[in-house]
């Protein structure tokens, strides 16, 4: 295809607006009370501050990933639409004017905004009342220079700030964002986690997800925990299982979970087959096979007799392929990869395995927001990211219930297409 023709396209047409699916977006926020409970919360010393934060929210459902870009809501007819626009050196002042309390209250405001989006939109989670799960996980937002307080060296070896986040999702309903927290870059993945996963759970209960299973014949929902092991301790562990809910967390290969795996009987193991391959995260290498066990497990026992955690030790074992003796000769015998996990569920060893694995889940919601908002830490000032990073989450939210609103392919889209189609419409 070629351009028949020179085009000239550079224009500011009054009558013309390039996101028009921001109208709907934000009444659908006015009607979930994001105005009002920002009103209510917010205490950040800065006149206006709701309307300054729902700017930023706007802007960032429309596409901008930094305080600059958020000029996006000036252009054309924007200010015939919408009231109250602010210009990004404003949005941007008001940003780096948050101190620490002020994040937390901005924390506050986002579960309060996704309690009201549920109720506006129950699609959001729909198929809580048979399992909710309760993802936690970290990643580095990589900086550069030196003018970014609190970035430092993390676990990835890059430059960053560690962001923090609790999903919450359903096997029907895509993720959204109960919880978040900015961090150094330095920080450990647990620290700080039994505090995000009570905060995520009291938005989980205020949205109407069911947490214990109390249901007629015990059939009632529940909430499902999940973690890696950069979060097992028994601190996570004593905060997932609260209030009846269920954990399944990644076990470290430490000497007591390699002495109860050698006891697994041969006989005990369950072969597995993956719809679709996977990949190993040990090797990367693609496995569409594999075979699960488990065994009875006490977790924790250096903790003292009060602390340690009886529960079950769930195991995947897969085949270690060596492709350099294949070539010449078969296998003597065969040898074997280890993941586990432990668990308190009642589901069966398969599916308890497969609920599991879906916690990676969490990792195409970081993927969303680093395609997004989270493209950079947008100030030098580390509260003004910690502000960036709840309004994120708010975004985030908001976008995901207009897809649940819009029809089923968009229930499940990814954050780019919600603003494709429904957001950049002129």
């Amino acid at each position: 295809m070629q351009v028949c023709q020179r085009l000239s396209t550079v224009f500011d047409e009054e009558n013309l607006i390039g996101v028009a699916g921001l109208a709907p977006g934000l009444m659908l926020a006015e009607s979930a009370g994001l105005s009002e409970v920002l009103a209510q919360r917010l205490g950040v010393n800065s006149p206006s501050a709701a309307v300054k934060a729902s700017c930023v929210v706007a802007g960032m459902l429309a596409g901008a990933d930094s305080i600059d870009d958020l000029d996006v809501l000036r252009h054309g007819g924007m200010g015939r639409v919408f009231c109250g626009v602010r210009a990004p050196s404003t949005l941007g002042t008001f940003l780096r004017a948050f101190k620490p309390k002020h994040v937390r209250q901005l924390g506050a405001v986002s579960g309060d905004f996704l309690v009201g989006l549920t109720a506006r939109v129950p699609a959001l989670l729909a198929g809580a009342g048979a399992i909710t799960y309760l993802d936690i996980d970290d990643t580095i937002r990589e900086v550069h220079g030196y003018a970014k307080e609190g970035a430092a060296y993390g676990y990835t070896g890059l430059k960053g700030l560690n962001a923090q986040i609790a999903t919450l999702s359903t096997p029907v309903a895509a993720p959204v964002i109960a919880a978040t927290r900015l961090r150094e870059g330095n920080a450990s993945s647990g620290s700080g986690a039994a505090a995000l996963i009570r905060a995520a759970r009291k938005v989980a209960t205020a949205c109407g997800v069911p947490t214990t299973g109390s249901g007629k014949g015990g059939q009632g929902g529940r909430l499902m925990v999940r973690a890696d092991s950069a979060y097992y301790s028994q601190a996570t562990v004593a905060a997932a299982r609260a209030g009846g809910s269920w954990f399944s967390i990644t076990a470290r290969q430490d000497v007591a979970v390699q002495a109860a795996i050698t006891k697994i009987a041969d006989s005990a193991w369950t072969p597995i087959t993956y719809p679709r391959a996977v990949a190993d995260p040990e090797t990367g290498e693609l496995i569409s096979d594999a075979q699960v066990a488990e065994i009875p497990y006490v977790a924790f026992k250096s903790t003292g007799e009060k602390k340690k955690v009886t529960c079950r030790l769930v195991v995947r074992r897969v085949r270690r392929r060596n492709g350099e003796a294949a070539k010449d000769q078969g296998e003597l015998f065969t040898t074997w990869r280890f993941h586990a996990f432990i668990t308190n569920s009642t589901l069966s060893t398969v599916d308890a395995d497969r609920a599991h694995r879906d916690h990676a889940l969490v990792e195409q919601v970081f993927a969303e927001l680093k395609d997004g908002p989270l493209a950079h830490a947008p100030s030098g000032k580390f509260t003004a990211n910690g502000a960036w990073l709840a309004l994120t989450a708010m975004a985030f939210n908001l976008a995901r219930a207009l897809g649940a609103l819009a029809d089923t392919r968009h229930a499940k889209a990814r954050w780019a297409t919600i603003r494709a189609h429904l957001i950049h419409v002129p």
